[in-house]
């Protein structure tokens, strides 16, 4: 038997301790997670290290995220969840931060802000590097708002196109991850028959700042709208003349959501429906901000929709991603959200990761990801 393959148990181990020694380490200050695995974790390790991942650690959304397909998948292919993440505690009326088993859950770049949520723990242990990768749900912009909140990639595929528990149909699978690079190795384990998908530039794209109805933050705005004219000038989008206007779809996805919409809330949604549909039969991308205001503090929200730019398209069912685009002048990191065709998840994926490699960011100093830097860990196979 030849060494390097005497040696992947080892460097499996390793890399999972690796990573609960930082979980350990720095979850106190974070709160990111509910629920660690240490012994199961370390017993999976050897007998993963021969499967595709190898003993990639990662750690699922809530308590229940080891049962979802996702977790499932990820397993099978030889990924070592090492425990579940925080979510929005029992009886909150608003859905933008965690709990963890240390408390509320901190952005690691301003720890008087909320990470977002619901998927908040996830996004918070990628960015903070305690797993490179981390599952999530998005019923509203549970991925996606967390992850522009904190600096990181997340991912809403497709309604329906993995399974998913929520009889609404809003709630999607995702991933927040490192990088769209990253996510890859989610969505080519998860998916059946994935084809890497590498994006032709420059991509047709349109961007609508508002969508024709939210108010975004006037510095969150410059930044995204910073971000998409160095895409244009680099050539990885040609920006179209228009935008994409749809009807506000806060009432209808509460009344959805709520099991009992009105005609209104149906007229609503079908005429969005037609309004993407004709979009996307003629441009593939469509880039917004991923929320319309930089991260709130712990006590709320207050009469502010972070949702505003990502519940249209949990009722249509398209994918979408946030993509780090910056930073608001109080250090806050802010999300561009990009938006593709129903069932374009793969070429989504592809579109991020050009858009990724032209949007380099100078982030403000943030000591969790310099840790990560100095205790890197194990590199893993995609």
């Amino acid at each position: 038997m030849s060494e390097e393959r005497t040696g992947r148990p080892a460097r499996a181990v390793a890399g999972v301790t690796a990573a609960l020694d930082r979980i350990d380490r720095l979850d106190p200050q974070l709160g990111a997670f509910i629920e660690v695995w240490h012994e199961e974790s370390l017993a999976r390790a050897p007998a993963a290290a021969r499967l595709p991942l190898a003993g990639l650690p990662f750690a699922v959304k809530g308590r229940s995220g080891i049962r979802s397909f996702a977790a499932r998948r990820l397993i099978a292919a030889g990924a070592v969840p090492v425990g579940s993440t925080s979510v929005p505690g029992p009886g909150t009326v608003w859905q933008t931060w965690g709990q963890g088993a240390h408390g509320r859950t901190v952005n690691p770049w301003r720890a008087d802000r909320t990470p977002g949520g619901s998927s908040a723990g996830s996004a918070v242990a990628v960015a903070a590097g305690l797993v490179e990768l981390a599952t999530g749900s998005d019923g509203a912009g549970s991925v996606r708002i967390p992850a522009a909140w904190c600096g990181v990639f997340g991912l809403k595929t497709t309604n329906g196109l993995l399974p998913s528990p929520d009889r609404s149909g809003l709630a999607a699978a995702g991933v927040l991850a490192r990088s769209a690079a990253v996510a890859e190795t989610y969505l080519r384990h998860v998916l059946d028959g994935y084809e890497p998908w590498a994006a032709r530039l420059p991509v047709p794209a349109l961007y609508s700042e508002d969508l024709g109805y939210a108010r975004v933050d006037p510095e969150v705005a410059a930044v995204v709208r910073g971000a998409v004219e160095r895409l244009a000038a680099s050539g990885v989008v040609r920006l179209g003349s228009g935008g994409c206007e749809l009807l506000d779809p806060a009432q209808s996805w509460q009344e959805v959501r709520g099991g009992a919409p009105s005609s209104t809330a149906h007229a609503v949604r079908t005429e969005n429906d037609h309004r993407l549909d004709a979009f996307f039969a003629r441009t593939p991308l469509l880039l917004t901000p991923a929320t319309p205001n930089r991260p709130h503090g712990h006590e709320g929200p207050g009469g502010i929709y972070s949702t505003a730019s990502t519940w249209a398209f949990n009722l249509s069912g398209h994918p979408a991603a946030s993509v780090p685009a910056g930073f608001t002048s109080d250090g806050c990191p802010v999300g561009l959200q990009l938006v593709a065709a129903r069932g374009a998840d793969v070429s989504l994926l592809g579109m991020a990761r050009a858009v990724e490699e032209a949007l380099p960011t100078v982030p403000p100093w943030n000591p969790w990801t310099h840790m990560r830097r100095r205790n890197p860990g194990t590199s893993w196979p995609r």
